[in-house]
């Protein structure tokens, strides 16, 4: 299947229209959130996508996407994963904070503004965001790998974005088939330990909560490399030259820490103790350029091109199906999810494997097709789940546009 001109029309149009239904204005900013009934605030890595769609169809309003994350930036650097723009909005967690979580999450920003600046060339605003990418970054470098291991620690499953990913349930001491209210629950009971650290993440959550998780460390790799590229065009040269470092730290230490018989596994604990769960994780560092060539193409054959292991009728499914977490209609346990397949398919080019690149985005255009905007989808029938009118399926857009 290719994607013909009569379909990509139609589905930047659909796009645009979930992009603007799901837009808010408040305090003199603007952003989307990613359901208005089920996830009705924003949320960072949400938003990011947000912004990387939006380069190609709006970039001034990509730019305030950004621009209104980084207005509840804490003054440690970190970025909060959700921010409440209304007041009295209900929630589950309370973060003992009154407009913002207090955790973060996958640190996409630096190459959402990169993606947006390769539109229009608009140096003010990367000026203007600058300071904000070099003090969250810090952040993460600094108060999420104290010992200078140079992997990056999170302290809630909730901060790779995959709330309820098998990848956790060890470090939560849950079992592998379990019910939401479970999962949902422990999370819970961690919140209120990390209230009672007061957030404090190298100090005190690391006796909690203390993993290293692929995707997270991948996005960071490739993100330093792009604030590296943001800097040099900043004229920051000390810190171009750093981020690079840094980004290159990260690769080694995953390659050191995480790596073992060619697949990168997630760790917890100080002594790095993995934890073999065959979630899509496993493609994550080809985000980044992390394996090898010989190393990828391995992984692909083994795993994405495996009827037994990822190659389902829809793919990318969450979770591999010989794996004992595996629920096809589970949350983040074997469903597929739009941002999975960009990711993926991100790495697939990468690497020059365009066959199964295209594979990716035939899958997700078909998806669509079939269910339209949902949060996630069955891999076995396509049909969609959770949340309805969800913005991660815009994100077609870009994968549409990506290999020209």
């Amino acid at each position: 299947m290719s994607i013909d001109s009569s379909s990509k029309r139609r589905l930047t149009e659909a796009s645009l229209e979930v992009l603007s239904k799901n837009r808010r204005a408040k305090d003199g900013f603007q952003y989307t959130v990613p359901s208005p009934t089920a996830y009705p605030y924003q949320w960072l890595w949400d938003s990011c996508f947000h912004a990387i769609v939006l380069s190609h169809l709006s970039p001034a309003d990509a730019k305030k996407e950004l621009l209104s994350l980084v207005s509840k930036q804490f003054d440690n650097g970190m970025i909060p994963h959700m921010i409440y723009w209304e007041k009295g909005e209900v929630i589950n967690f309370k973060w003992g904070k009154e407009h913002t979580s207090s955790i973060t999450q996958p640190p996409m920003i630096a190459l959402a503004a990169w993606e947006i600046y390769g539109k229009d060339k608009d140096k003010e605003f990367l000026k203007k965001l600058y300071p904000h990418l070099y003090h969250f970054y810090n952040y993460i470098l600094n108060e999420r790998d104290p010992r200078r291991h140079h992997l990056a620690s999170i302290i809630n499953p909730d901060e790779s974005g995959e709330d309820n990913s098998p990848r956790f349930d060890t470090p939560l001491g849950l079992p592998t088939k379990q019910t939401i209210k479970e999962s949902l629950e422990s999370r819970l009971e961690l919140v209120e330990k990390l209230k009672s650290c007061d957030f404090d993440a190298p100090f005190c959550m690391k006796h909690f909560f203390w993993a290293k998780d692929v995707p997270f460390n991948a996005i960071l790799c490739e993100n330093l490399s792009v604030l590296s590229k943001i800097a040099d065009e900043l004229a920051f040269k000390e810190d171009s030259i750093r981020y690079a470092e840094e980004s290159l730290h990260v690769s080694r230490a995953m390659r050191e820490l995480m790596m073992e018989d060619g697949l990168f596994w997630p760790t917890y604990g100080e002594n790095y103790v993995k934890t073999k769960v065959k979630t899509w994780a496993l493609f994550a560092p080809m985000f980044a350029g992390i394996p090898t060539a010989d190393e990828a193409k391995k992984l692909v054959s083994g795993f994405l091109d495996n009827p037994s292991e990822f190659k389902t009728p829809y793919i990318v499914p969450s979770v591999s199906k010989s794996d004992p977490a595996y629920d096809p209609a589970g949350f983040w346990r074997g469903s597929v999810w739009i941002a999975v397949n960009w990711f993926v398919r991100r790495g697939l080019l990468r690497y020059g494997m365009k066959e199964q690149a295209a594979r990716v985005l035939d899958s997700t255009v078909a998806l669509l097709d079939k269910s339209g905007f949902r949060e996630y989808f069955h891999p076995d029938t396509g049909a969609g789940l959770g949340a309805e009118n969800f913005t991660w399926g815009t994100l077609v857009v870009d994968m549409m546009n990506d290999d020209d």
